[in-house]
């Protein structure tokens, strides 16, 4: 665990108590999965960059809402009968945090960082609904979605703020998750933003989102350059140092 994760647990851990829930959408849980109405949201609010259309999206939020209201009300804990397959499980928990975040973001006022303290608050002290159960956005992915042992989930999940990978425009699905999964991971290191060389130095700056899970990526290489050269072409040279590059707080919104 990197000295950052463990400064964010330790304040997780001491203002576990202030933590409140968001309220449900004001509408009432659709009785079947609406996955048009959160494909609907991803083409018609996100940009080719993964940019959000925050203001706009505000005015016109119910399809975000019912689809939110679905995932408060139903999961794989309460619905298994819904989610058969390990994929079925995936794909429902990729969409839902994204969702989740997204719908936090609206229900936090639209910030303009989630950087220093705003962190904690965002990601600990804000509990949303899984499935009928409370969690905050850091339980959501530490105890729930990193459980399932799928290292790439970090290059599909999306917090809304500049630094993760790009947000899709359309919904995880079952049937192509393994393909979507596998061609996230290799775009997002495709970007110089996120994997930067520096041969005269014999460097590579690597986003920081690789120092907040190291033991993810080691349980399948054994250094975070190998990792990366699995998903990259040209590989890393051998030897190279690692540096990392600071993660971007900013709120992903599309410029007005």
């Amino acid at each position: 665990m990197s000295a950052r994760r463990r400064a964010l647990l330790a304040a997780v851990l001491a203002l576990g108590a202030c933590a409140a829930t968001v309220p449900a959408p004001p509408i009432e849980a659709p009785a079947t999965a609406p996955t048009a109405a959160w494909a609907s949201v991803l083409e018609r609010f996100v940009d080719e960059r993964g940019r959000v259309d925050f203001e706009r999206l505000a005015r016109d939020r119910g399809d975000l809402d019912r689809y939110v209201a679905w995932v408060y009300a139903v999961g794989p804990n309460n619905s298994p009968a819904l989610f058969p397959t390990r994929a079925d499980v995936l794909a429902y928990h990729l969409n839902a945090y994204n969702a989740l975040a997204m719908y936090n973001v609206l229900e936090d006022g639209i910030p303009a960082t989630l950087a220093g303290p705003k962190k904690v608050e965002f990601f600990a002290l804000r509990r949303l609904r899984v499935g009928g159960e409370a969690l905050s956005l850091y339980d959501y992915e530490n105890r729930v979605i990193r459980a399932l042992g799928e290292p790439r989930v970090h290059f599909a999940l999306n917090c809304m703020v500049a630094g993760c990978p790009r947000l899709p425009r359309a919904p995880f699905e079952a049937a192509t998750l393994e393909a979507v999964l596998e061609r996230g991971t290799r775009a997002f290191f495709a970007e110089p933003r996120n994997v930067a060389p520096d041969p005269a130095r014999r460097v590579v700056r690597l986003s920081e989102l690789l120092d907040f899970y190291p033991e993810d990526f080691l349980a399948q290489a054994p250094s975070l350059v190998a990792y990366v050269n699995r998903y990259r072409s040209p590989p890393i040279p051998d030897g190279y140092r690692v540096e990392f590059i600071p993660y971007d707080w900013t709120i992903n919104r599309q410029p007005r």
